[in-house]
């Protein structure tokens, strides 16, 4: 198989891409809100904590379905940029330390997101958003 050959597939791994790290990143909103998995977080309704764990359980759900995929992500990749600054790099100047990679890399995953589209497999496609 040519390296050519598998740019054919470069649409469908988007949409996995999406699907996946959304599946993944709504595991933190379910855990802020819903207490599953099991942590000690259970922040007050409409602190910061709260909003966060609410956009990443809904936004989360909208990405996996690729439902108004573009703002969503957009917004998703702005809600990881300011959860670095304002939780993790007041930690550490090094991501590895401060625990933020998943943040940066959330950020930047959702911003590809956005300019690419949501691939193929998603309900924006489907009606003809994409």
């Amino acid at each position: 198989m040519s390296l050519k050959s598998l740019s054919r597939y470069a649409p469908i791994f988007l949409s996995v891409l999406r699907i996946v790290a959304a599946l993944i990143f709504m595991a933190h909103g379910t855990q802020k809100l819903l207490g599953f998995p099991a942590s000690d977080m259970s922040p007050a309704v409409l602190s910061l904590p709260w909003i966060a764990g609410a956009m990443e359980l809904v936004g989360g759900a909208l990405l996996v379905l690729g439902l108004f995929t573009r703002p969503v992500a957009f917004l998703l990749s702005g809600e990881m940029a300011v959860a670095y600054w304002m939780v993790h790099a007041p930690q550490s100047p090094f991501p590895v330390l401060n625990g933020g990679d998943a943040s940066i890399l959330y950020c930047f995953v959702f911003l590809y997101i956005f300019f690419a589209g949501p691939g193929p497999i998603s309900v924006d496609a489907q009606g003809g958003r994409a």
